[in-house]
């Protein structure tokens, strides 16, 4: 399926834009300035809708062929604010560091927590493992994940320091909440991170196999649309 179809503008230019966004500290703004110096004018509201627009297909698209063996697993939650409220981005990884699945909330709390578990769970199996924070909503979400016989009580750990794995990567997904001060709506927001993420995403798994130094974000994105 050709997910450019239609657009007043062709793929690499949009490629550019969206890749450097969700890869990159930059601005809307910031964006307009780099391709008004190669010869394209863009407003910048027309950036963040192909951002808007892509990021939750390439979510889509790295899901399908994302494929993980770990079984010993991280998780825990990020504060992004919507439209000056404090809302939640959830987050998993395996115990290499590598992202497993996430997820934009208005509210943490209980069912968000249940929600976003029995998700991971469903896509992945039964963990081995499963490190948390001590949060009350959290540790009643897995309470009920173990009642439903969806994974194994002993499998459950709350640890602060085997958590610093995924404290570290919180960094890249916070550069881009301070950038953008302020999302719309959780809407905008699950879809902005959605990019952020998967090329954050593909960025660890170039590393793990030792291919950082020829890693670039377009060439990776364009891969990922022609699979």
């Amino acid at each position: 399926m050709n997910q450019f179809k239609g657009r007043q503008f062709n793929q690499d230019i949009i490629m550019v834009a969206v890749g450097y966004y969700c890869r990159f500290n930059l601005s809307y703004h910031d964006l307009v300035e780099i391709l008004s110096d190669r010869g394209v004018s863009v407003h910048h509201t027309t950036i963040m809708r192909w951002v808007h627009h892509y990021g939750p297909i390439f979510r889509v698209l790295w899901r399908r062929h994302k494929q993980s063996d770990s079984q010993s697993w991280r998780m825990d939650e990020i504060y992004i604010k919507v439209k000056g409220r404090w809302c939640y981005q959830y987050r998993a990884f395996d115990n290499q560091g590598l992202t497993l699945y996430f997820s934009s909330r208005k509210r943490c709390d209980y069912q968000s927590a249940y929600h976003f578990l029995k998700r991971l769970l469903k896509t992945y199996g039964r963990p081995n493992c499963l490190v948390t924070d001590q949060y009350s909503a959290t540790l009643e979400a897995i309470n009920q994940i173990i009642k439903d016989d969806l994974m194994a009580k002993s499998a459950h750990q709350c640890s602060k320091y085997r958590k610093n794995l995924i404290e570290q990567d919180h960094r890249f997904v916070k550069r881009h909440r301070v950038q953008s001060a302020s999302f719309q709506t959780i809407r905008t927001a699950a879809k902005t991170l959605a990019g952020v993420e998967i090329v954050h995403a593909i960025r660890k798994e170039t590393r793990r196999s030792g291919n950082l130094f020829g890693f670039s974000v377009i060439t990776e994105l364009q891969q990922l649309i022609a699979v």
